[in-house]
């Protein structure tokens, strides 16, 4: 069955917090998502604020959509105006896009409270405003705004909003649960009834606060209802909107809908993360489908298992949605896990069986210290190089002292001054930078740049510190991930003490030794990714 998928990513998805779109990131998303296969997008309440109007005014010239259908969206007419004088219907009619969204209240509580009107003044706006807006040759999605709340009150009320909007020419009838709550048994049974008293597209519109908007999508669909609304990573307001990213996925990949179109399907992990770049937020690793986490698999059994048979413990395919799958060492690990890391970076050869089984017992003595290694690839590149190889001096620290200077508001600087001992002799500097990691990394590089140029192009690229047991305060074991790259790779190596600077200089020094063993001992595969 053909499913129409209705984004409102740039007007419901907008009402987040933290999410603001500018026009230009607006117009950017829009033909992003035309790519993608969406068959609406609804841009904004164009009577609502001046961001929408100018969106939907350069949507005009500058917006040339080769599938999706733009979308503006707005109320009812107000109660005591004329259909064709309302300000809010006048922005719709001249935002000229070929369909319009219109919400109505489906709830008495509603009408006679927030609205105060009849419910004949109610009915005769929703019927006045769709029939107005069909006469103009526009295609009318009317939204039943709080249609599940307003059925549980009075189920002939809410039936009586969609006869208004139907009789007058609505094109899809969208039942709301705009409050997010209720629960996907109740849904079904609401949309069931619905389904056989009313013909024509039936939509759904759902929240996340139960946290089942996408199973109450999904159930919708199931009974009969083939529009679904929601947003990209269920962006939207309170706890956010049904998200459409795990929606597309289950009904194409699950029940055997078409929606996007299989091709189309595997750009949606790509995609989640671009609609989280324009809105500045990170992907949840944990994002069903499309997350990082999504496909990473740690227990040492599981992995076991996937190397055999990737479905024992993957409910679809990663490169179905665009994904990868993840394996990742830690304590938990078994020695498929290494096995797995040793294939993907193409060293399986090089490791027998003993040599596996050293890595992993200093993976799993290192995590009891406190160590992670699932993110510290530089890390884990290092044990395998160590145990491959007898370990190198490469150079040694005699010395280094110190001094923090901070004088009233200005910004404070330290200054390290460092002796290391290298094979063309004993080295010193003196490096002053603004905090105390900058300047042990400047002094080291400036040491060992005689005896080997090439740490002149490790640069640092991110520096993160976690604090393992805050309940010893100042006491407390610190783990610090620093992420490198020398302008061909990006690597992480992590360091872990009681002390802060300790840590970052443990770090510092694997990074070191680590870009010292690749120049000298080149392996099949260079580790890292693409800086």
């Amino acid at each position: 069955m053909r499913i129409l998928v209705y984004d409102t990513t740039l007007r419901d998805g907008t009402q987040g917090e933290n999410i603001s779109f500018s026009v230009a990131d607006k117009l950017a998303i829009a033909r992003k998502l035309d790519e993608l296969g969406v068959t609406f997008i609804e841009g904004g309440w164009p009577g609502s604020n001046p961001r929408d109007a100018e969106f939907f005014e350069r949507a005009k010239s500058e917006l040339r959509l080769a599938q999706a259908r733009l979308v503006a969206f707005g109320s009812t007419r107000h109660a005591d105006n004329a259909v064709e004088e309302d300000p809010n219907v006048r922005m719709l009619a001249e935002s000229d896009t070929p369909t319009v969204a219109i919400f109505g209240k489906s709830w008495r509580l509603h009408t006679e409270r927030a609205l105060r009107v009849s419910e004949r003044q109610n009915l005769e706006m929703i019927h006045s405003t769709v029939a107005y807006l069909k006469s103009l040759g526009r295609e009318v999605v009317y939204d039943a705004e709080h249609f599940f709340d307003g059925y549980r009150t009075d189920r002939d009320f809410a039936f009586r909003t969609l006869e208004a909007a139907q009789t007058a020419g609505a094109d899809c009838l969208v039942l709301c649960d705009t409050n997010g709550g209720t629960l996907t048994s109740r849904l079904a049974e609401v949309v069931q009834d619905v389904r056989k008293n009313f013909d024509g597209v039936i939509g759904i519109h759902t929240h996340n606060d139960s946290e089942v908007a996408v199973a109450n999508a999904i159930a919708a669909v199931e009974l009969g209802a083939t529009h679904v609304q929601g947003t990209m990573n269920g962006y939207g307001e309170r706890c956010g909107n049904c998200n459409l990213i795990a929606t597309i996925c289950d009904l194409e990949l699950k029940l055997g809908h078409t929606v996007l179109g299989p091709e189309n399907v595997t750009k949606l992990t790509s995609f989640a993360n671009y609609i989280a770049d324009m809105a500045n937020l990170p992907l949840a690793n944990g994002s069903a489908f499309v997350g990082k986490s999504a496909f990473a698999h740690k227990g040492g059994i599981h992995v076991s298992a996937v190397l055999r048979d990737a479905e024992t413990y993957e409910h679809v395919a990663p490169e179905s949605v665009g994904n990868n799958r993840r394996v990742l060492v830690s304590d938990l690990s078994g020695r498929s896990n290494i096995v797995f890391k040793l294939q993907e970076k193409g060293w399986d050869a090089l490791l027998g069986a003993d040599g596996r089984k050293r890595v992993l017992d200093r993976i799993k003595q290192l995590e009891f210290e406190g160590f992670e290694l699932e993110s510290a690839d530089g890390s884990f590149e290092l044990l395998i190089r160590q145990v491959l190889a007898e370990e190198r001096d490469f150079f040694r620290l005699d010395a280094m002292e110190m001094a923090i200077r901070k004088q009233g508001r200005e910004h404070s600087e330290c200054q390290v001054s460092m002796t290391v001992s290298t094979p063309v002799g004993t080295q010193e500097a003196q490096v002053a930078a603004s905090g105390p990691f900058d300047a042990m990394a400047g002094a080291l590089r400036r040491c060992l740049s005689s005896a080997y140029p090439a740490v002149a192009d490790i640069r640092l690229v991110d520096y993160k510190v976690r604090v393992l047991n805050p309940g010893k305060g100042t006491a407390a074991k610190v783990r610090v991930l620093i992420n490198w790259t020398d302008h061909k790779t990006n690597w992480t190596t992590v360091g872990v003490s009681d002390d802060v600077l300790e840590a970052s200089w443990n770090a510092l020094c694997d990074s070191v030794r680590l870009e010292l063993l690749r120049l000298e001992q080149p392996l099949p595969v260079t580790a890292g990714q693409p800086a």
